[in-house]
């Protein structure tokens, strides 16, 4: 029997042989674990090989766990329990449960009060800083949202105001402070708000960047050809971040029949992507930890503080498919607003589908993801590391017709405000290609004018 298929929809499950009474937090640190994330089962009568064994007393035990979890847990998650027979006769007990809304659910028995979250296939005790933010959970509010000790008074916003006016072409006023939930009507900063100021107050929003000599962080007698420290607001960090990378991105170039082919070592739309998640979605609660910029010979690395919301670790899954969680959705919404990143979560496929789109691309340049309880880093591989100096001469002047369209239209459903000049350096071409290309196009369109107009796509 697939045990998958049994517990149905359910990712996240632990499988116990037996009823354990008289150790009950072997099991009852999952169910807080689970309620305390994004829900899960327990399957009770299953080896930790998988092997189907069934419970002799299944009744008596479904009635023991309703007790012990009702006991033992505080304050007691929305759980559910249903039997399940396999064809030789065999009986299961499916605990089931739910993602909860009054977090934390802390384990009391043994002499302990303690809260459990899941990490990977595990689960496991709360930090101080993982039970803060499961407070703040239970409360239905974020960090990015709490009121901080600033004034408005004291801080500017001028690079918020400057970026608010390039992309909307409307100028943004002290009232939207508010309304943008950068600030309260007291006129005190959420941290949101302190996050976006010119002089930002908080400690731990810096940028960190390196240009390594060699492969890893001791390599050879310079270890450093280039170093920077970034503070001050988000967009600073974006801006600052990407101007690092850009003056240590060497570009190669290949000649085509009349003109040349440039050939970078890094995809700008993909570590813009990169860094704009890390600062977007890192865990500002980890007090000590900045955002890394490396990049080595070989590859860049995008760091930044806090694993996965959900407590998943990415490089055990399929990133194409992780539904997009917001651990700070006020700062998420604004740099949205702002024009830094969509609403609809793509920044996976973004990272992954700018590679794809180079001339020296292959699959062993891939990005790749890793994670784990602390930290997230974004692993993108230099395109041009170990590439042949003489790079072959006789390319094609441009791309058929037809298939620079498809890549065009493709390019625009990922982000319908993208410009001439984005698409050019993403597909290699030049912006009169593309200008040339679009005006042939009948079902592309440009709706508005400057930065407040969008592509539309007809059938």
């Amino acid at each position: 029997m697939d045990i998958k298929k049994l517990i149905g929809e359910t990712t996240e499950y632990d499988k116990k042989l037996l009823l354990e009474e008289k150790k009950p937090k072997s099991w009852c640190k999952s169910v807080s674990a689970f309620a305390n994330t994004f829900g899960g089962a327990i399957i009770f009568g299953v080896s930790d090989e998988g092997q189907i064994v069934g419970l002799e007393h299944p009744e008596q035990d479904a009635e023991k766990i309703s007790e012990i979890i009702k006991a033992r847990l505080d304050p007691i998650p929305e759980f559910r329990l249903r039997f399940s027979e396999t064809e030789d006769g065999k009986t299961l007990i499916i605990l089931e449960i739910a993602k909860g809304e009054e977090t934390p659910y802390y384990y009391a028995g043994d002499g302990v009060f303690e809260a459990y979250i899941r990490v990977g296939n595990e689960s496991v005790k709360a930090t101080a800083t993982e039970m803060k933010r499961l407070v703040l959970r239970g409360k239905n509010t974020s960090y990015d949202s709490q009121i901080s000790s600033y004034k408005v008074e004291d801080f500017a916003f001028s690079k918020l105001k400057e970026r608010y006016k390039k992309w909307t072409g409307n100028s943004f006023d002290d009232k939207d402070l508010i309304s943008f939930g950068l600030a309260n009507e007291d006129g005190y900063l959420t941290n949101t708000g302190a996050l976006l100021a010119d002089e930002s107050p908080v400690f731990c929003s810096r940028v960190f960047c390196t240009r390594w000599n060699g492969l890893n962080k001791s390599g050879g007698t310079i270890d450093a050809l280039d170093d920077a420290e970034y503070t001050g607001s988000v967009i600073s960090l974006i801006e600052n971040g990407e101007a690092f990378i850009k003056r240590n991105n060497k570009v190669m170039w290949r000649k085509t029949s009349n003109s040349r082919e440039e050939m970078p070592e890094y995809v700008e739309r993909s570590y813009h992507e990169a860094l704009i998640n890390a600062l977007a979605h890192r865990d500002y609660m980890i007090n000590g930890s900045e955002v890394h910029i490396d990049i080595y010979d070989d590859r860049m690395e995008i760091y930044s503080p806090g694993g996965m919301p959900d407590g998943s670790f990415i490089q055990e899954r399929d990133p194409l498919t992780v539904p997009s969680t917001r651990r700070n959705p006020v700062l998420a919404d604004v740099l949205s607003r702002l024009g830094y990143m969509e609403r609809k979560g793509s920044g996976f496929e973004k990272i992954l589908s700018g590679y794809e789109f180079q001339i020296n691309y292959d699959g062993s340049k891939k990005p790749q993801f890793r994670s784990d309880r602390y930290q997230f880093t974004v692993i993108m591989p230099d395109l041009n590391y170990n590439v042949p100096q003489d790079v072959p001469q006789d390319v094609p002047q441009d791309v058929p017709q037809d298939d620079l369209d498809a890549k065009i239209i493709e390019l625009i459903s990922q982000d319908n405000k993208i410009s001439r000049e984005k698409m050019a350096e993403v597909l290699n071409v030049s912006t009169k290609t593309i200008q040339r290309h679009i005006k042939a196009m009948r079902n592309v369109k440009y709706v508005g004018s400057g930065y407040s107009g969008h592509w539309e796509i007809t059938e």
